[in-house]
């Protein structure tokens, strides 16, 4: 008998059930009603997996899933940055994987892998009847697996009746079409390259490099025994915290290997007897050399990508940004090399007997302020016990030590005519420490912010040549406060000019200056040139650098300064194609916004170079040997908590912070933490590389669009005469030679001391 006669006497027994309800009770009814039921419920299922298919996964999604490439991030001179991955995985062909993760895999989890085609209805009707007796079991092949893990969302999660029902049905289709579409083998190698193994490792390679720090080829027997038998519950098998768990079920699998005929039975015993052996290091994902930049661009890609139908993680785009990797390279070295001195001062000046010690308050406030202690409190421990317990530990507060101490840095380089950022270095270690110190972090910028201070007084008719007294000076506050800025040491009580007041970065000359043009006024400068997100608080003491900003605003502040007056929007991105190389999208150059006096721009550019040539960044000439055409400022806080250095050139504007991530923390060395020798040498040794390399041009001058001198005075009677005389006997005055370069220039203000910067 077909199956269409079966339909076709089930059919008419349920209308005469239907005519004549007491027939139901004859034998010969109910034998073609039960002998009908299975071909109903094989009907009925045939037709829901009929109306599901429509919302399964497409074969087109099957394919786009196994070979997804990832979007590159290239830089200007088309080197790869990164690589944005939504997965931290590495894609291996199943000839690069050991043979024994696969007899393992097979013997385990789908020994009729080869003889079926995508459904094993002998295991699924096993689980069934398993299941309902008490002892659930899983009768999914590997392909039902692969497409549940491929495609989560679409065919569903629910383990609820009657949703289970829908996903298994999704579940079979999407297998169906799978099978349809790869072969074997390649649906062994998408499913090995897929599979999650926690620690944000997926896929077999990742997994071998995780725990057992080797590649996917060289895993042996028992290694892959330990990950196949991860594949159940990777969280309750995980070797790492249930070891013994990870032992049982790695057994288990070498059991099934010896089963079907995948293992010697004599090995079995003594393969069992060996004990579990794991690597562990948790793999983290390469970010290339400029792994800050491309997470600041990441949100933007994404958004741009989703609004224009692409996938940033597997359409293979190609984005093209505006990163020089050869200066990006001297940045990584300048911020490596430097931040390797600094750390050895730190770990220096911290283990004395007056640094990190249990009696230290601030020790004890960073502890008090720590997980462990926190944790210790939720578990009822009392406060003094859980303080006394872990400032004996001597484990936890050198690891305390290690992370608190640990000196950091931010770097930024853009091209002040363009916008465009040439080098971005977030901090020493990415993979240590994300936070970004170029665009997150927000620090008092110290005497790098004075700039401001001085280019608000020549806009409004202020000369460099103009003379203050360098005097003790007090400004009421109001309420009774008072500010009494001061230097490093007493005040020379001479007279000083602005130029050299700001090349010397005396803070009794500039809180003066700041006494004229007033605290709004320089907040506003400060904010036309590019400082645009951080708020500031427009008191006295901003004129020191009070008011926390970021790298990347100073950086660009001090390129619009270079520019003129003239603001440029900072650009990361070019352009973006498609994996063939057509062009989808160009970025528009941003075009220079007037927002500051061009005059008292250029005024104020010229007179910065004085920091470089006698103030307190002449180690850019003196240690690095820089002769180009540059200006800049150095800045240091309240108790050396923060060093800054900001170069400027005609090509480049390069920026350095210096410091730690708490602010309580420093070097306590008030040589080491002045900017000029804390940030200072990151920016000289970049500087200097790049010069050499001739990525930058050293030949490049800043441009005068004004004629600044002052005019000659005017001449008296007697100068007149006597150079009517000398003209008479043809004489005429000697120029005074000019001085070597190298040697010493002379000081304006012989006696003074160095400034606020204390060099």
């Amino acid at each position: 008998m077909n199956l269409p006669t079966i339909l076709h006497a089930a059919w008419q027994t349920l209308r005469r059930f239907v005519r004549r309800p007491d027939r139901l009770l004859s034998w010969h009814s109910l034998a073609l009603a039960l002998a009908a039921l299975p071909c109903i419920a094989l009907a009925g299922v045939l037709a829901c997996a009929l109306i599901l298919a429509p919302f399964t996964p497409s074969v087109a999604d099957v394919r786009k899933a196994r070979s997804e490439q990832p979007a590159q991030l290239v830089s200007a001179d088309g080197k790869l940055l990164a690589e944005y991955r939504a997965t931290n995985r590495e894609w291996v062909e199943l000839g690069h994987i050991s043979p024994h993760v696969v007899d393992a895999l097979i013997a385990t989890e789908d020994h009729r892998f080869y003889g079926h085609w995508g459904l094993d209805w002998k295991r699924t009707l096993s689980s069934v009847l398993r299941t309902l007796g008490g002892d659930p079991q899983g009768g999914s092949t590997l392909t039902q697996q692969l497409a549940r893990n491929l495609f989560p969302e679409e065919i569903g999660r629910s383990r609820e009746f009657p949703q289970v029902l829908t996903r298994k049905l999704k579940e079979s289709v999407t297998a169906l079409k799978v099978e349809a579409t790869y072969s074997k083998d390649e649906i062994l190698e998408t499913y090995l390259n897929t599979v999650p193994f926690l620690y944000g490792a997926y896929g077999i390679e990742m997994a071998a490099r995780t725990y057992f720090d080797k590649s996917a080829d060289k895993l042996d027997v028992l290694e892959s025994a330990t990950l196949i038998g991860m594949l159940k519950g990777t969280a309750y098998y995980n070797p790492v915290l249930n070891p013994e768990r990870a032992l049982a079920r790695r057994n288990t699998v070498l059991s099934q290997m010896a089963k079907r005929g995948k293992l010697d039975a004599a090995q079995l015993d003594a393969l069992q007897k060996s004990p579990l052996r794991i690597d562990f290091e948790r793999q983290t994902e390469v970010m290339g050399p400029a792994p800050h930049f491309a997470q600041q661009l990441r949100k933007q890609l994404l958004d741009w990508a989703d609004s224009h139908g692409y996938s940033l993680y597997s359409d293979g785009l190609v984005i093209r940004t505006t990163i020089d990797s050869r200066l990006q390279n001297f940045a990584n070295q300048a911020v490596a090399r430097q931040l390797k001195a600094l750390q050895g001062v730190a770990d220096t000046a911290w283990s004395r007997r007056d640094g990190w010690n249990a009696k230290n308050e601030l020790v004890q406030t960073l502890v008090r302020e720590s997980a462990e202690y926190r944790a210790a409190l939720d578990k009822g421990q009392p406060a003094d016990e859980a303080l006394a317990a872990l400032l004996g530990d001597d484990a936890f507060l050198q690891k305390l030590r290690t992370d608190k101490t640990r000196v950091q840095a931010g770097f930024l380089a853009q091209d002040p005519a363009t916008g465009h950022v040439l080098a971005w270095v977030g901090s020493r270690d990415f993979g240590q420490d994300p936070f970004d110190h170029v665009q997150a972090a927000r620090r008092q910028p110290g005497s790098t912010f004075k700039p401001f201070v001085y280019g608000a007084a020549f806009a409004q008719g202020a000369q460099p040549t103009d003379v203050l007294m360098d005097s003790a000076i007090e400004i009421p506050l109001g309420n009774g406060r008072v500010w009494r800025p001061t230097d490093g040491g007493p005040p020379s009580e001479e007279p000083m000019t602005l130029a050299d007041g700001l090349a010397l970065s005396k803070n009794t000359i500039t809180a003066q200056v700041m006494q004229q043009v007033g605290p709004a006024r320089v907040a506003e400068v400060a904010r036309a040139l590019g400082v645009r997100q951080s708020p500031l608080e427009e008191v006295p003491s901003l004129a020191l650098g009070t008011s926390p900003v970021t790298l990347r605003e100073m950086v660009t502040a001090y390129g619009s300064i270079v520019n003129l007056g003239r603001y440029v929007e900072p650009v990361m991105l070019l352009a973006i194609e498609d994996k063939s190389g057509t062009v989808l999208e160009t970025f528009a150059e941003p075009r220079p916004e007037p927002v500051f006096d061009a005059r008292a721009a250029q005024m104020l550019r010229n007179t910065m170079r004085g920091a470089v040539d006698r103030g307190t960044a002449t180690a850019i000439r003196t240690r690095y040997g820089i002769q180009a055409d540059v200006a800049g400022k150095t800045g240091t806080t309240q108790d050396n908590t923060d060093g800054w250095f900001i170069l400027m050139h005609a090509r480049a504007v390069a920026g350095a912070w210096a410091g730690f991530n708490d602010g309580r923390i420093t070097l306590r060395s008030d040589h080491w933490g002045q900017g000029a020798r804390s940030a200072l040498p990151m920016v000289g040794d970049f500087m200097q590389q790049a010069l050499r390399a001739k990525v930058i041009d050293g030949g490049a001058r800043f441009v005068d669009e004004f004629d600044l001198s002052p005019p000659p005075p005017p001449e008296t009677p007697v100068e007149t005469m006597r150079d009517w005389i000398r003209g008479l006997f043809g004489s005429r005055p000697q120029p005074a030679p000019l001085p070597e370069e190298g040697q010493p220039q002379p000081q304006i203000a012989p006696g003074s001391p160095p400034g606020g910067e204390k060099l």
